[in-house]
């Protein structure tokens, strides 16, 4: 219950309004503006920049304080002490699991990573190149068709078991899109790995030759996999949320969420890191000036992706574990000399530096260091935002389960409507 009220004058009302103040157990305070309509008004916020659209308890974000916290455990610990199963299982029951919980939580997802034979076919339908976020969009979207047996969103236990065959199946559909796109066999999963090992394995191996999985890179993409979990009501997980308040089967969902994850200014973030290290191209001391010169430039369309963050105005948290796991990486693998990770490092360093990012809080976010380290192991760039979408499943299908299971409305905003009024048509 509230326990404190806003009041509303607006002119041309013969009376204030008075709205009920909610608090949460942390973060701003929130107004219920739902009576607004009827009164004939509604609020008007473009890009939802001060609008609570539901409440939850799955993650927290403190942009002005660099806080993370997933069920109140920071990211930070959890990077440190946990693995990405672990972290699924906190995400969806609330809770870390105890040794038994965990085994047979992990063991449910090991058994659900094989998709249906027959899922092979629907790859046969796009163009040899087309971009493995399409394939992803598409094939998951299609689950549905395979997997209908547990689709009653009302029953807890179905909506359990949909979310389990997501976190099991999409490293191997994300895999089979890379394996498609590059001609190659598709790999069936192993048991005998963990999550991370799995995909690295059903990615690069192949039929010819042995396949040995390196620790460090396996360590790697468990980070990046765990960092990239959860967001809050990021555009994607709203994404998945409306579509699910429509009463729409999971899989569709979580397609809707991999779809709105495409764009360069959310999930495609990663992939336009590389494409600016592209642009910028020559790693001499001059032309890195240069670009740092025309990122300045207010006149100049040319943007520094990979530094600073729209909910964070202090150092992104993930970005400091995401560190340390790029130094890893590249010690591991020598490639200092790396022209394009030359240039990444020296535009680290810049904007650590510089006055004119420390002041606008532009530091190295989570998605540079995720570009540089998913690139030194040799993963292709157009595959950066599939791995995001394996990530963010678990984060998806958790905001999807928890909204189901409260009370919910279909969403349905409203408009600030600047068109004709009615009109006539025009006689002849």
């Amino acid at each position: 219950m509230a326990d404190r009220k806003a009041t509303l004058t607006v002119e041309g009302l013969d009376k204030p309004i008075e709205l009920p103040v909610y608090s949460g157990s942390a973060g701003p305070d929130v107004i219920d503006v739902r009576s607004l309509g009827a009164e004939g008004l509604f609020t008007y916020d473009p890009g939802f920049m001060a609008t609570s659209s539901c409440q939850s308890a799955i993650t927290y974000i403190d942009g002005g304080k660099g806080v993370l916290l997933h069920r109140g455990y920071p990211i930070e610990q959890l990077a440190k002490h946990s693995d990405f199963v672990e972290l699924c299982y906190l995400l969806m029951f609330g809770e870390l699991p105890d040794k038994a919980q965990y085994k047979d939580f992990a063991g449910r997802v090991r058994g659900h990573t094989m998709v249906h034979e027959q899922l092979a076919n629907f790859f046969k339908g796009f163009r040899r190149d087309a971009h493995p976020m399409s394939i992803l969009c598409g094939v998951v979207g299609g689950l549905a068709a395979f997997y209908h047996d547990h689709l009653d969103i009302t029953k807890q236990e179905d909506r359990e078991i949909s979310a389990i065959r997501l976190i099991a199946k999409m490293p191997t559909i994300a895999a089979m899109s890379y394996k498609y796109n590059v001609g190659m066999p598709f790999n069936y999963p192993r048991n005998d790995l963990n999550y991370a090992e799995n995909f690295l394995y059903m990615m690069f191996s192949n039929p010819c030759e042995d396949y040995e999985i390196n620790p460090v890179f396996a360590k790697a993409m468990d980070r990046i996999f765990m960092l990239h979990a959860d967001h809050e009501q990021n555009a994607s997980t709203s994404t998945v949320r409306l579509a699910g308040s429509t009463g729409a089967n999971p899989f569709a969902c979580i397609s809707a969420g991999i779809a709105a994850l495409w764009g360069p200014a959310h999930g495609g973030a990663n992939e336009a890191v590389l494409n600016m290290l592209d642009e910028i191209g020559d790693d001499s001391e001059e032309n890195i000036q240069r670009f740092i010169d025309k990122a300045k430039d207010k006149n100049d369309p040319f943007k520094l992706m990979g530094f600073g963050h729209r909910v964070y105005r202090n150092f992104d948290p993930r970005a400091k574990v995401m560190k340390e796991t790029c130094d890893e990486v590249l010690a591991q693998l020598g490639m200092a000399d790396d022209p394009q990770l030359k240039i990444a490092k020296r535009l680290e360093q810049i904007a650590l530096e510089d006055e004119y990012f420390i002041e606008r809080k532009l530091y190295p976010n989570v998605d540079f260091y995720s570009g540089i380290i998913l690139k030194a192991m040799g993963i292709p760039t157009n595959m950066f935002t599939v791995i995001f979408a394996v990530s963010r499943t678990i984060g998806w299908i958790s905001h999807w389960h928890e909204m189901i299971s409260d009370s919910y409305k279909i969403s349905r905003p409203r408009q600030l409507y600047v068109g004709h009024t009615q009109r006539d048509y025009p006689a002849e």
